[in-house]
């Protein structure tokens, strides 16, 4: 559980603080922040901390990558979707790094067909609605020591 309390913690350094209009303690305060508006700025901050690209960003988000640079430089509000799917992604690469124990073993990991699910790499998984969900599940058990 402090685990888990740290992580939201640290959503405030992944996606500036400046962006976020409420505190994270749960997954539910993100339905809460992405109603808000999450300001576009966090989508620079996402990218920066996790050095990601702006074409695997876009596809993340669902997003052209002209429409997520203009977003970028506009620095208005996301769409309620966008942020949440930002959110959500933010929380799974701090818990991916978490049970990794590194950003590189995590990044790697990503990008390695598994098993559980179905021989798809988990980057390919993330970029489609549900696909973090599964994700996670999976992270859940490597953490606890379940086959996956």
């Amino acid at each position: 559980m402090e685990k888990t309390i740290d992580r939201y913690q640290k959503l405030n350094t992944v996606l500036g603080k400046e962006n976020l209009k409420d505190r994270v303690d749960s997954p539910y305060d993100f339905i809460t922040i992405a109603n808000k508006g999450l300001n576009s700025n966090a989508i620079v901050h996402f990218k920066v901390y996790f050095d990601l690209s702006q074409k695997f960003t876009a596809a993340l988000l669902n997003l052209s990558e002209p429409t997520l640079y203009r977003l970028q430089k506009s620095r208005q509000d996301l769409k309620r979707n966008s942020s949440v799917q930002l959110l959500e992604a933010a929380d799974l690469f701090l818990y991916g790094i978490e049970v990794f124990e590194s950003k590189e073993n995590f990044f790697k990991w990503l990008h390695l067909p598994n098993t559980s699910l179905g021989d798809i790499e988990p980057q390919e998984l993330i970029e489609i609605p549900g696909g973090i969900s599964k994700v996670r599940d999976v992270l859940g058990r490597i953490e606890h020591g379940v086959y996956s």
